[in-house]
Order: C-alpha cells, then structure tokens, then sequence
C-alpha cells in the first residue's frame, strides 16, 4: 500500500438546510477557479431546476479545488432522508467527511443518518459548526451535543477526537477559536489537508474501479464516475465489465476526465486514488467494477437500504389522455422507468400482470414526488396510485416499516399535535422544552401512519411546526389508522365550469377548481368533511328568462380555489382515486369514473361485507 499525499477525497455531510451547498460555494470561489470578473450563481452546485426551486440537494455531485499543491475532491451530497441512497453510494469514494452543523439547531435527524453511515465505513470526520454568525447561536451547546452523537453512534476513539471548525458560509470565514470573526476559509483547507486521511492505493496492482455515479451525454453515451482503487487507466485502453451477478463483459475506454472545479479535465492517465470519469461503456451501471482486462477482480457490491413506499404508475386513462403530454405510451412509460434504475440505486421498478402499469419502489413519498415532477417536465402523462407501505413477513408475523419522528413545535400547539400522533398510533419516545419555549418531540410511527400526515401537522400549527422524519426499521403491524376523515366532491358530468354552479357546489365543501376549467365525470373537484362523496354538476349553466340575465353572474363571489402542488395531491388521494399527472396540469380523479358505476360497486362491496 501506498499513500497519495497529493490528494484528499471528501465528502460533505449535514441535515437539510444546513448549509454545506453554501460552503461548497465559498471554498469554489476562495481557490480562485472562477475569473475576476465571472458571474457565478449561488448554491452553483444545485445546478437542476428542482433543487434551485425546492432548496435542496437532490442529486450527489462532485467538484475539486487545489490548496497548497494538494487536489481535494469535494462530493456534495443531499441532506434529506429520502435520498439516503445518494448518500450511501458516494461514501464510498471518500476518505473522510465535512459533517456540518448549524450553530443553532446542532445535529438533527438526518445529521444522525448520514454520520452513522459515514462511521461505519470507518471514515474520519471534521466538525464544521456553521452560521456562527446567527445571534442566538449556541456554539458550546452543539459542540456538546455532536459529540455525544458520535459517541450514541459507536465512533472509535480515533474518529471521536475530532477537530472543529467554526464557519460563516455565506461570508466565507472560518475560524478554530468559537468567538473569532476569522477571515478566510484557510483554517478549514489546512484542518481537511493536515486531519483527513490521503488515499491508501495500490498502484502496481490490476485497476480497479467501482462505479457509483452515472451521467448521460447526447454525444459521449453514458458516463461513469467512480473512484479508481487500484492501478492505472489511459484512453484506448482494453477493460473488463463485471456485473452484479459476476458476469465479466469485454470493453474500452473512449476518454477519461477528472473534475477541477466545475469542469471535468480529459487526461492522458489516471493513477490510483483518484475520482474519474470515463466513457465508451454503453452497459455500464451503478456498483459494478470497471476492472483490468487480463486479470479482473471485482470489488465488494454498493449495497443501500430498501424502499419503504411504494405507489403504481399507470398510462393515463382520462378523458382528457393526450392533450397535454409527449410521451403517454405504455412503451415509453416503461422505457422511462427502468432507464431510471441506472442513476436512482434506491428505486425499485416491476412490472404487473397488466401491461400498462408498473409498481415503483422508493425510500419515501419526497423520494417518488420528485421523480413524478421530472417526468412531467420531460413530456410525460400518467397517473399514479396512493403510496402505499411495504410490509415484510418474518416468522409468520407481518411487520412493517416504522420512522422515527423529530418534530419541533410551540407549547400553544403540543396538545394537538399529540393527538394527531396518537391517531395514527405513534409512540412518544422523548419529549423535551427548548430554552425559547417550544417542545421537541421524538415518535416512533409508522409510515403508513405518515402518508399525508405532513399537511396536515402544518395546518395544525399554522405553519410553524417542524418536522423531520428517519427510516428506523421494520416492526409488528401496529393495528388499524383512520388516515383520510373527509371525503371528496366529484363531477357528475362533463364540461366546462361556471359560475353559478360553483357558487351551488360551495356550499358542500371546499372547491380546488375555478370557472371556466373543463372536467370530466368522475374528476375530483373538491374535499367536503365527511368520509364518501358527493356528486355534484359544476357545469350547470343557469336557464335564462325575462327576468334572469347571465349578468348577474358577476355578482357572485367564489371563494379562490384550493390549489395543490404535487406533494398536497399526492398525500391527498385515496384509495380509490388516481392522480392524473401531465405537463400541463394536475388532476385527481376516480378509479371509477361513472357515478352509477361506482355507486353499484360500493353497493356490492357493503353487501359482501355484512355478509
């Protein structure tokens, strides 16, 4: 074994928010890879529309800066639970990590995660406390409780002797005393060169390469990033394939590139210890080994953990199918899908006895919502089912998926948020009061119990409620959860709306559509409180006389409809409903869309019931 001292890998860790794509920013800029005169974006490395519009890091990317002669690869990783896959995969190109803490909050649950993750693969780690610069920052508080974080964790006693850096992202000052302006980033650059481990590689041996990254290129084909453990590799040069199930596949290298900066570098060689991209694999896929051609040894498989929740993406069955979207084939559904599973290790794809639906796998509800939402920027129409959990059989016992529940909230509102828990039969496990007065909270509920629940606690604490939520394992079927208590009001034919019948359809509910929108029979128009539905005729136009004028009409005051975004539909729907997703529009409906129809089938289902 040899040690590269020319190199560092890291990666950043934190919760949501915390920062670190802000301190990505300034240590770009502070080694100087942007001209003078460039404009750069903020949070440059959330470079996809979702993540500048949502605020967060979805996808893992990497970067390098150079400081005193050493390359340090920088891995950007997301900080939300339902992307732990990200997370779990790009660990394995580093050798040591940032793990990122706000001055205030300290470490929070998904703080505890990615640290748990990190520790097990043995890596090192720097504290970096940040937003130091917030007036109630609590900077020996964090200190305490991060270190007891690493010690709940099982931290060897090497990696709980960490160092600390105290940070100001947003001004790019870091500092190792707590009190000191500071006025660089140059403490944090010289604590990852001089604490961090350098790589440990082998460079006489056979190459070796785990790829744990994929991109996609119109002109190059798919691009592979991965760290390179052992060996050398040159454009041209002959390599070995080997898949998940030991299959070895002949191939080349067309080009190799390394990152600097924001830009990738096509080099002649690459040696040992490095993060490369390559290309000229059209077949390659994530956690197989790029290995040397006459003597290929296969590197130990990424593994991540499995989905918990599941939803059926099916082909748009509307009336309105076609209208808005590109691509609405089975076909192309399919082809979208399983193209997925080459960059999105968590996600589980399989296909049904019907030939237009498929059954999607993920780590969450956020962790599908976000695959709905690029899908329909990209041109395609579908719908989608009500997640559902994934259960487990162990022993003859059904088990089922169980999160661990953080929630911050003021006193006013501890009461209701308590019983909105206990419906959905979550277990206190903690409960403590905040120097401020508010109450943070530690549940274990199950996930099924979580399904639409987000809503919900923000309308009951008129949006000051903060919760996050953590996979904790699967545990016995915990009994019966009354998740929905409201039903809908449904179109009884179709058209398009007016006026006069919305200011009649008011009355019994909530409307989410305006006049003037077209609908459809059995397209969900509403919410009215009590369980089951209404049929009611939001087309109606008003018969006109002598003494009736559709004039009047503008008289009429219609309460602004209720808008949801994707995420409120989603929590939204029943079981008995889809979600119709275009380009365009956002539409709940019935699985049934014919009102007798459905009335007969109900009819049916009581009676078997109470037989």
């Amino acid at each position: 074994m040899q040690t590269r001292t020319d190199l560092r890998n890291i990666a950043i860790i934190a919760h949501v928010d915390h920062g670190k794509t802000t301190l990505v920013d300034a240590m770009l800029k502070q080694s100087h890879i942007f001209r003078d005169n460039q404009v750069v974006a903020e949070r440059v490395m959330d470079s996809n529309d979702l993540e500048r519009e949502r605020g967060i890091t979805i996808l893992a990317k990497n970067t390098a800066i150079t400081y005193r002669g050493i390359k340090i690869n920088i891995v950007d990783t997301p900080g939300h639970a339902d992307f732990g896959g990200e997370v779990e995969r790009v660990l394995n190109m580093v050798d040591g990590v940032l793990l990122l803490v706000d001055a205030v909050d300290g470490p929070m649950p998904q703080t505890r995660f990615v640290l748990r993750k990190a520790l097990e693969l043995g890596h090192k780690a720097i504290v970096v406390i940040n937003k130091v610069d917030r007036p109630n920052a609590r900077l020996n508080h964090v200190a305490n409780a991060t270190f007891d974080l690493f010690i709940d964790l099982g931290a060897s006693d090497d990696q709980a002797e960490f160092p600390m850096v105290y940070t100001d992202a947003v001004m790019g000052r870091a500092t190792l005393m707590p009190g000191d302006a500071g006025v660089d980033l140059q403490p944090l650059f010289d604590t990852i060169v001089n604490y961090l481990p350098a790589p440990q590689v082998e460079p006489d041996q056979p190459a070796q390469l785990l790829v744990s990254t994929l991109g996609y290129d119109d002109y190059k084909g798919r691009i592979a990033i991965g760290r390179l453990s052992s060996g050398t590799l040159k454009p041209g040069q002959s390599v070995a394939r080997i898949a998940h199930d030991g299959a070895i596949t002949p191939g080349k290298i067309a080009e190799l590139f390394v990152h600097q900066g924001l830009e990738r570098i096509p080099v002649t060689q690459v040696a040992a210890g490095e993060i490369v991209v390559l290309t000229g694999l059209p077949e390659i896929y994530i956690g197989e080994t790029i290995a040397d051609a006459l003597d290929p040894r296969a590197l130990p498989p990424i593994r991540v953990e499995a989905p918990t929740v599941r939803m059926a993406f099916g082909v748009n069955t509307s009336p309105f199918a076609g209208r808005e979207g590109t691509w609405g084939t089975s076909r192309k559904l399919r082809e979208r899908l399983f193209k997925e599973l080459e960059s999105n290790v968590s996600l589980r794809v399989e296909e049904t006895a019907t030939p237009d639906t498929f059954i999607v796998s993920g780590r969450g509800e956020l962790h599908l919502a976000i695959l709905i939402e690029t899908m329909r920027r990209e041109g395609y129409e579908f719908q989608v089912s009500k997640p559902e959990v994934i259960y487990q059989e162990k022993n003859g016992q059904t088990l089922e998926p169980v999160e661990e529940v953080f929630i911050e909230v003021a006193g006013d509102f501890l009461g209701v948020v308590m019983e909105l828990l206990g419906t959905r039969r979550g277990q206190m496990k903690e409960m403590r009061t905040a120097d401020d007065g508010s109450v943070h909270l530690r549940y274990l509920v199950p996930t099924r119990g979580l399904l639409g629940f987000r809503g919900k606690f923000l309308t009951a604490t008129r949006g000051t409620g903060i919760m996050h939520a953590l996979f904790h394992g699967y545990l016995p079927l915990a009994g019966e959860i009354a998740t929905r208590a409201h039903g809908s009001l449904v179109a009884f034919e179709t058209g398009v709306t007016t006026t006069f019948a919305l200011d009649n359809a008011e009355g019994r509910g909530t409307l989410f559509i305006g006049p003037g929108v077209e609908v459809y029979e059995g397209m969900v128009i509403g919410e009215q409180a009590r369980l089951g539905e209404i049929a009611v005729n939001v087309a109606k136009k008003k018969h006109l006389t002598n003494i009736r004028s559709s004039n009047s009409d503008f008289t009429i005051q219609l309460t602004p409809p209720r808008v949801m975004s994707l995420d409120e539909c989603i929590e939204y729907i029943s079981e008995d409903e889809f979600l119709e997703v275009t380009p365009k529009s956002l539409r709940i409906r019935k699985k049934i869309l014919g009102t007798e129809e459905r009335r007969k089938t109900t009819s049916r289902e009581e009676r078997e019931e109470e037989e």
